[in-house]
Protein backbone atom coordinates (compact mmCIF):
# COMPACT_ATOMS: atom_id res chain seq x y z
CA UNK A 1 0.00 0.00 0.00
CA UNK A 2 1.14 3.37 -0.87
CA UNK A 3 1.91 5.64 1.95
CA UNK A 4 1.75 9.60 1.30
CA UNK A 5 3.49 11.89 3.64
CA UNK A 6 1.74 15.10 3.35
CA UNK A 7 3.70 18.74 4.39
CA UNK A 8 3.22 19.56 8.20
CA UNK A 9 3.40 22.57 10.08
CA UNK A 10 5.37 22.86 12.90
CA UNK A 11 4.86 25.42 15.50
CA UNK A 12 6.60 26.86 18.04
CA UNK A 13 3.57 27.43 21.12
CA UNK A 14 6.03 29.92 22.78
CA UNK A 15 7.17 32.01 19.83
CA UNK A 16 5.35 31.37 17.12
CA UNK A 17 7.79 30.51 14.89
CA UNK A 18 7.47 27.97 11.77
CA UNK A 19 9.75 24.97 11.12
CA UNK A 20 9.96 22.28 8.29
CA UNK A 21 9.41 18.92 8.49
CA UNK A 22 12.67 17.99 7.11
CA UNK A 23 14.87 20.19 9.85
CA UNK A 24 18.32 18.18 11.42
CA UNK A 25 17.64 16.79 14.64
CA UNK A 26 19.38 19.35 16.76
CA UNK A 27 17.99 19.62 20.09
CA UNK A 28 14.52 17.74 21.28
CA UNK A 29 11.45 19.65 20.44
CA UNK A 30 10.25 22.09 22.56
CA UNK A 31 6.77 22.67 23.28
CA UNK A 32 6.14 22.22 19.69
CA UNK A 33 2.55 22.16 17.65
CA UNK A 34 1.85 19.84 15.16
CA UNK A 35 -0.95 21.59 13.32
CA UNK A 36 -2.72 20.85 9.74
CA UNK A 37 -0.84 21.91 6.68
CA UNK A 38 -1.39 25.14 5.86
CA UNK A 39 -3.55 25.83 9.04
CA UNK A 40 -2.49 29.57 9.89
CA UNK A 41 -5.11 30.42 12.45
CA UNK A 42 -5.29 30.07 16.16
CA UNK A 43 -4.84 26.85 18.16
CA UNK A 44 -7.24 24.32 18.76
CA UNK A 45 -7.87 21.36 20.90
CA UNK A 46 -6.53 18.07 18.72
CA UNK A 47 -3.59 20.33 17.60
CA UNK A 48 -0.65 17.92 19.61
CA UNK A 49 1.62 19.86 21.56
CA UNK A 50 5.24 17.75 22.05
CA UNK A 51 7.72 18.21 24.29
CA UNK A 52 10.78 16.67 25.21
CA UNK A 53 13.14 19.23 26.90
CA UNK A 54 13.33 17.39 30.44
CA UNK A 55 15.81 15.54 32.27
CA UNK A 56 15.91 11.80 30.05
CA UNK A 57 13.38 13.32 26.91
CA UNK A 58 14.02 12.15 23.51
CA UNK A 59 12.31 13.42 20.94
CA UNK A 60 13.73 15.24 17.63
CA UNK A 61 11.13 15.86 15.24
CA UNK A 62 7.51 15.73 14.45
CA UNK A 63 5.59 14.74 10.76
CA UNK A 64 2.05 14.99 10.69
CA UNK A 65 0.67 12.11 8.23
CA UNK A 66 -2.96 13.27 9.56
CA UNK A 67 -5.37 13.93 11.96
CA UNK A 68 -4.54 10.82 13.07
CA UNK A 69 -1.10 9.40 12.59
CA UNK A 70 2.09 11.30 13.65
CA UNK A 71 5.55 10.17 13.03
CA UNK A 72 8.17 10.51 15.32
CA UNK A 73 12.11 10.78 15.01
CA UNK A 74 14.12 10.34 17.94
CA UNK A 75 17.64 11.38 18.39
CA UNK A 76 20.74 9.23 18.39
CA UNK A 77 23.08 8.51 20.94
CA UNK A 78 26.04 11.14 21.54
CA UNK A 79 29.37 9.90 20.12
CA UNK A 80 27.53 7.00 18.52
CA UNK A 81 25.15 8.67 16.04
CA UNK A 82 23.87 4.95 14.38
CA UNK A 83 22.65 4.06 17.40
CA UNK A 84 19.00 5.15 18.58
CA UNK A 85 16.32 3.00 20.66
CA UNK A 86 15.13 5.55 23.67
CA UNK A 87 12.38 8.16 23.37
CA UNK A 88 10.47 9.86 26.00
CA UNK A 89 8.24 12.76 25.37
CA UNK A 90 4.67 14.45 26.58
CA UNK A 91 1.99 15.50 24.48
CA UNK A 92 -0.56 18.27 25.84
CA UNK A 93 -3.44 19.89 23.78
CA UNK A 94 -5.25 16.74 23.28
CA UNK A 95 -9.25 16.43 22.38
CA UNK A 96 -11.29 14.00 24.64
CA UNK A 97 -12.08 10.70 22.61
CA UNK A 98 -9.32 11.97 20.20
CA UNK A 99 -7.58 8.39 18.66
CA UNK A 100 -3.93 8.71 17.62
CA UNK A 101 -1.21 6.47 16.11
CA UNK A 102 2.31 7.32 16.71
CA UNK A 103 4.87 5.71 14.55
CA UNK A 104 8.44 5.97 16.18
CA UNK A 105 10.25 5.55 12.79
CA UNK A 106 14.12 5.38 12.88
CA UNK A 107 15.02 3.46 15.28
CA UNK A 108 18.23 1.11 14.79
CA UNK A 109 17.83 -1.94 16.18
CA UNK A 110 16.94 -5.22 14.23
CA UNK A 111 15.64 -6.84 16.96
CA UNK A 112 13.43 -5.63 20.02
CA UNK A 113 11.48 -6.94 23.07
CA UNK A 114 8.44 -5.41 21.32
CA UNK A 115 8.18 -8.06 19.13
CA UNK A 116 7.54 -10.71 21.77
CA UNK A 117 4.77 -8.24 23.88
CA UNK A 118 7.13 -5.48 25.33
CA UNK A 119 4.77 -2.16 25.13
CA UNK A 120 5.67 1.35 25.66
CA UNK A 121 4.85 2.91 29.34
CA UNK A 122 2.23 5.86 29.32
CA UNK A 123 0.75 8.40 32.44
CA UNK A 124 -0.60 11.61 32.70
CA UNK A 125 -0.89 14.51 35.42
CA UNK A 126 -4.36 12.54 36.83
CA UNK A 127 -2.92 9.57 36.62
CA UNK A 128 0.83 9.77 37.31
CA UNK A 129 1.50 5.71 37.59
CA UNK A 130 2.92 4.31 34.94
CA UNK A 131 1.08 1.80 32.75
CA UNK A 132 1.87 -0.40 29.94
CA UNK A 133 -0.11 0.16 26.65
CA UNK A 134 -1.60 -2.60 25.60
CA UNK A 135 0.43 -5.17 23.88
CA UNK A 136 -2.03 -5.69 20.88
CA UNK A 137 -1.87 -1.82 20.02
CA UNK A 138 1.87 -1.97 19.58
CA UNK A 139 3.55 -3.25 16.74
CA UNK A 140 7.25 -3.18 15.31
CA UNK A 141 8.21 -3.75 11.66
CA UNK A 142 10.63 -3.02 8.96
CA UNK A 143 9.65 0.16 6.53
CA UNK A 144 10.77 0.11 3.41
CA UNK A 145 9.21 4.31 3.36
CA UNK A 146 11.29 4.60 6.05
CA UNK A 147 14.80 3.87 4.13
CA UNK A 148 13.98 0.12 5.77
CA UNK A 149 14.35 1.22 9.61
CA UNK A 150 12.85 -0.67 11.67
CA UNK A 151 9.49 1.15 12.86
CA UNK A 152 7.14 1.20 16.13
CA UNK A 153 3.67 2.08 16.03
CA UNK A 154 1.47 2.62 18.89
CA UNK A 155 -2.28 3.38 18.63
CA UNK A 156 -3.50 5.29 21.44
CA UNK A 157 -7.04 6.95 22.94
CA UNK A 158 -6.97 10.43 24.57
CA UNK A 159 -10.14 10.33 26.72
CA UNK A 160 -8.94 14.04 29.26
CA UNK A 161 -8.16 17.01 27.65
CA UNK A 162 -6.79 18.83 30.08
CA UNK A 163 -4.02 15.73 30.72
CA UNK A 164 -0.47 15.76 29.76
CA UNK A 165 0.21 12.63 28.91
CA UNK A 166 3.80 11.50 28.55
CA UNK A 167 4.93 8.32 26.37
CA UNK A 168 8.48 6.33 27.41
CA UNK A 169 10.57 3.60 26.10
CA UNK A 170 10.06 1.97 29.20
CA UNK A 171 10.33 3.42 32.78
CA UNK A 172 12.38 6.08 33.09
CA UNK A 173 15.57 6.35 35.48
CA UNK A 174 17.47 9.45 35.70
CA UNK A 175 19.98 10.85 36.94
CA UNK A 176 18.84 12.91 39.46
CA UNK A 177 16.67 9.90 40.93
CA UNK A 178 20.18 7.86 41.05
CA UNK A 179 21.42 10.62 43.27
CA UNK A 180 18.75 11.25 45.63
CA UNK A 181 18.73 7.52 46.14
CA UNK A 182 22.38 7.10 46.91
CA UNK A 183 22.10 9.82 49.15
CA UNK A 184 19.43 8.11 50.91
CA UNK A 185 21.47 5.21 51.78
CA UNK A 186 24.39 7.42 52.59
CA UNK A 187 22.57 9.10 55.26
CA UNK A 188 21.90 5.43 56.81
CA UNK A 189 25.47 5.33 57.57
CA UNK A 190 25.34 1.17 56.26
CA UNK A 191 28.56 -0.37 57.90
CA UNK A 192 28.48 -2.53 54.70
CA UNK A 193 28.24 -0.09 52.38
CA UNK A 194 31.11 2.97 51.01
CA UNK A 195 29.85 5.80 48.65
CA UNK A 196 33.02 7.85 47.37
CA UNK A 197 33.34 10.35 44.29
CA UNK A 198 35.30 8.79 41.84
CA UNK A 199 35.76 12.53 39.78
CA UNK A 200 33.61 15.05 37.83
CA UNK A 201 32.07 14.17 34.21
CA UNK A 202 32.81 16.73 31.61
CA UNK A 203 29.27 18.33 32.17
CA UNK A 204 30.16 18.53 36.03
CA UNK A 205 28.43 15.57 37.48
CA UNK A 206 29.13 13.69 40.38
CA UNK A 207 30.49 10.19 39.14
CA UNK A 208 29.84 7.60 42.39
CA UNK A 209 31.54 4.24 43.41
CA UNK A 210 29.71 2.13 45.40
CA UNK A 211 31.68 -0.37 47.53
CA UNK A 212 29.60 -3.18 49.01
CA UNK A 213 31.38 -5.68 51.14
CA UNK A 214 32.82 -7.14 54.55
CA UNK A 215 34.68 -3.53 55.76
CA UNK A 216 37.54 -5.61 57.71
CA UNK A 217 38.88 -8.10 54.59
CA UNK A 218 41.64 -6.73 51.78
CA UNK A 219 40.27 -6.50 48.78
CA UNK A 220 41.43 -7.40 45.29
CA UNK A 221 40.12 -4.87 42.51
CA UNK A 222 39.68 -5.69 38.76
CA UNK A 223 38.89 -3.08 36.26
CA UNK A 224 37.04 -3.11 33.24
CA UNK A 225 35.57 -0.70 30.94
CA UNK A 226 33.97 0.55 27.71
CA UNK A 227 35.03 3.30 25.14
CA UNK A 228 33.28 5.28 22.67
CA UNK A 229 33.19 2.50 19.82
CA UNK A 230 30.92 0.19 21.95
CA UNK A 231 26.85 0.27 21.10
CA UNK A 232 25.36 0.58 24.36
CA UNK A 233 23.37 3.76 24.77
CA UNK A 234 24.06 3.69 28.96
CA UNK A 235 27.81 2.60 29.64
CA UNK A 236 29.20 2.13 32.26
CA UNK A 237 32.69 1.56 34.09
CA UNK A 238 32.62 -1.58 35.92
CA UNK A 239 34.79 -2.43 39.01
CA UNK A 240 34.30 -5.89 40.20
CA UNK A 241 36.11 -6.03 44.15
CA UNK A 242 36.76 -9.95 44.58
CA UNK A 243 37.56 -10.28 48.55
CA UNK A 244 39.85 -13.73 49.40
CA UNK A 245 38.74 -15.67 46.25
CA UNK A 246 40.78 -18.93 46.43
CA UNK A 247 40.92 -21.68 44.13
CA UNK A 248 38.87 -23.58 46.34
CA UNK A 249 36.00 -22.20 44.80
CA UNK A 250 33.69 -19.15 45.47
CA UNK A 251 32.26 -21.53 48.06
CA UNK A 252 35.00 -20.12 50.65
CA UNK A 253 34.27 -16.76 49.76
CA UNK A 254 30.41 -17.12 50.88
CA UNK A 255 30.76 -19.12 53.65
CA UNK A 256 33.14 -16.85 55.37
CA UNK A 257 31.18 -14.16 54.74
CA UNK A 258 33.62 -12.22 52.44
CA UNK A 259 31.24 -11.40 49.87
CA UNK A 260 32.82 -10.69 46.01
CA UNK A 261 31.83 -6.73 45.33
CA UNK A 262 30.39 -5.37 42.14
CA UNK A 263 31.52 -1.33 42.14
CA UNK A 264 29.84 0.40 39.78
CA UNK A 265 30.11 4.21 38.39
CA UNK A 266 26.99 5.02 35.95
CA UNK A 267 27.76 8.09 33.50
CA UNK A 268 26.12 9.60 30.93
CA UNK A 269 26.99 7.57 27.24
CA UNK A 270 28.49 11.00 25.99
CA UNK A 271 31.04 11.73 28.35
CA UNK A 272 32.09 7.96 29.48
CA UNK A 273 35.39 8.14 26.70
CA UNK A 274 36.73 11.68 28.00
CA UNK A 275 36.20 10.54 31.61
CA UNK A 276 38.13 7.11 31.19
CA UNK A 277 41.36 9.04 28.64
CA UNK A 278 41.60 11.45 31.91
CA UNK A 279 40.59 10.27 35.07
CA UNK A 280 43.76 9.13 36.87
CA UNK A 281 42.73 8.49 40.30
CA UNK A 282 41.56 4.71 39.65
CA UNK A 283 44.92 2.21 39.37
CA UNK A 284 43.01 -1.07 37.15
Amino acid sequence: MERKMEGSTVRDVDTGGETGGEDVLVGNVNKLMVSPPGYSGPQRKGHLIFDACFESGNLGRVDYISEFEFDLFIRPDTCNPRFRVWFNFTVENVRETQRVIFNVVNFSKTKSLYRDGMSPVVKSTSRPKWQRLPAKNVYYYRCPDHRRNYVMSFAFCFDREEDVYQFSYCYPYTYSRLQHYLASLERRNLSYLQREQLGLSVQQRRLDLLTITNPGCPVMSHCIYGGCYEPPTSRQLLCFNMSNITDTGTRNVYSSGNLPVLCTAPLPSAEVCDFVSTFVGLQC
